[in-house]
C-alpha cells in the first residue's frame, strides 16, 4: 500500500491515479481562449474599421455635394411654398378622410359593407401632396427675357 509520504493520498484506493499531468489540460485551454479572444478582437478591429470607412466616405459624399445642395438651397429660395398642404409635403388623405379605411362593396345596392384598407394612402392616413410632390416647394417658372 501506498503511504501519503510517498506520495500517495488516504483515500487512494491503489489505482495509481493520483499522478494527473495537468500542464497538458491546461495548455489546451489556455491555446483554444487566446483562438477565441483572438478572433473576437480581430472582428471588432475589422468591424470597427469597416464602421469607420464607411462614415468617412459617406461624409465625403456629402461634402462633395454640399455644392450640388447650396443650389438646391437657391432653388428653395426662389420657390414659393405650396399653399394645398402648407408647405409640409403631406396632407390627409382625401379618400378615406384619414380613417385609414373606406367602406366598400362590389354591388350597386349592397347587403353588406366591407371596410377595406384605403388605396390612396394604403391606411397611413396622410397622402403625398400632388401639388408640390411632397417637396413643400413650387417652382416658379422662369421668365425667358
Amino acid at each position: 500500500m501506498v503511504s501519503a509520504a510517498d506520495g500517495g493520498s488516504a483515500g487512494d484506493g491503489g489505482g495509481g491515479g493520483g499522478n494527473v499531468n495537468i500542464s497538458p489540460l491546461l495548455r489546451t485551454l489556455a491555446k483554444g481562449a487566446a483562438v477565441t479572444l483572438g478572433g473576437i478582437f480581430s472582428i471588432t478591429m475589422i468591424s470597427s474599421t469597416t464602421v469607420q470607412l464607411f462614415t468617412l466616405h459617406k461624409k465625403n459624399q456629402i461634402g462633395s455635394s454640399s455644392s450640388s445642395s447650396s443650389s438646391s438651397s437657391m432653388n428653395k429660395k426662389n420657390a414659393i411654398s405650396c399653399d394645398v398642404c402648407r408647405a409640409k409635403g403631406f396632407y390627409m388623405c382625401k379618400l378615406c378622410m384619414g380613417n385609414a379605411t373606406i367602406e366598400w362593396s362590389p354591388l350597386y345596392d349592397p347587403v353588406f359593407i366591407n371596410p377595406c384598407l384605403c388605396p390612396t394612402c394604403d391606411g397611413h392616413r396622410i397622402q403625398r401632396c400632388l401639388n408640390c410632390l411632397g417637396s413643400g416647394f413650387i417652382q416658379q417658372p422662369k421668365a425667358y427675357d
